[in-house]
């Protein structure tokens, strides 16, 4: 079988404060918007924020968490000089500061920030790992 994600759908409790994080925050447009999911086509994939509720009855399941999980979702960037100024304004969108950007210890400068629902999200530039021009990041050593 191929090795593809084609969704990513994240239960949220508010759709309209989901929007603000991911519209003004990220500057990201969404590709189809109702008062129940919102959907951002993304580079290769499509990244959906549904109410918890109505996400439960589609799965058929009762009881889901919504918010921060043992996983993150990763934003990578082109330049070390991205990192900051994409958290900040996350933060003005309703974000909230996990960790500080600093560079790791295995190299590259990273910052945590979590969604108005608790995903957490990583924002990260790695030099040994090259973006193209879509966006497509290349796992390197």
């Amino acid at each position: 079988m191929k090795q593809s994600i084609a969704v990513i759908t994240l239960g949220v409790a508010d759709i309209a404060r989901s929007r603000r994080f991911y519209g003004e925050g990220f500057g990201w447009t969404p590709v189809f918007d109702n008062p129940e999911i919102v959907f951002y086509q993304m580079n290769g994939f499509v990244l959906g924020t549904f109410l918890k509720p109505v996400l439960e009855e589609d799965m058929n399941q009762r009881g889901l968490p919504v918010g921060p999980g043992a996983y993150a979702l990763a934003h990578n960037v082109p330049n070390k000089e991205d990192v900051e100024p994409i958290m900040d304004s996350l933060l003005s969108a309703g974000g909230m500061l996990l960790r500080k950007a600093d560079a790791p210890i295995h190299g590259g400068f990273r910052g945590y920030i979590a969604d108005s629902d608790g995903h957490a999200w990583e924002i990260a530039w790695n030099p040994a790992w090259p973006i193209d021009q879509n966006g497509h990041v290349t796992f390197a050593v």
